[in-house]
């Protein structure tokens, strides 16, 4: 009777331990590739130096120079995903800038998107931009919708 229940345990066991292996594995496929292909900075030259600055200040930066905006408002939004905590790689940028002036739509996404193109292929793996007029922000309630949930990826 004993040894039947040993072994019947044993089974248990290594049941249990299989299904723990498995889940772990299916965990790691998703994790790891985010940990290893998106970094969470990059490396920018200065003129000055070489400096350690993170993907939102390089695209702070970035944009500010070339638009020279009204408004702008670069939100992190990688908490709202399946990523590492400290990722950077999901971003909402609302950018205002007579730079788009007479320019449709998609033509001020590819500014935007030309402007970023090195962190687009680095580690920036989504870009939500909102790119307007000084009109068309003055006659909005100049305001953002908020984002919907992450529906990618598995939950956390």
């Amino acid at each position: 009777m004993r040894l039947r229940s040993s072994k019947a345990r044993h089974k248990k066991q290594i049941y249990q331990l299989f299904k723990d292996f498995f889940m772990l594995r299916g965990c790691l496929t998703r994790i790891l590739p985010a940990i290893v292909q998106r970094p969470r900075e990059t490396k920018l030259l200065s003129t000055a130096s070489q400096a350690m600055m993170s993907v939102q200040e390089a695209i702070t930066q970035k944009l500010t120079k070339e638009f020279k905006p009204v408004y702008l408002d670069v939100m992190n939004e990688s908490y709202m995903h399946n990523v590492p905590k400290g990722s950077e790689t999901h971003f909402k940028v609302v950018v205002v800038s007579s730079n788009f002036d007479d320019k449709p739509l998609i033509q001020r996404h590819r500014m935007v998107n030309e402007i970023l193109k090195e962190e687009l292929t680095t580690g920036v793996h989504a870009l939500s931009i909102q790119a307007k007029t000084p009109e068309q922000w003055e006659s909005s309630t100049k305001s953002v919708p908020k984002s919907p949930p992450c529906m990618g990826g598995s939950a956390r």
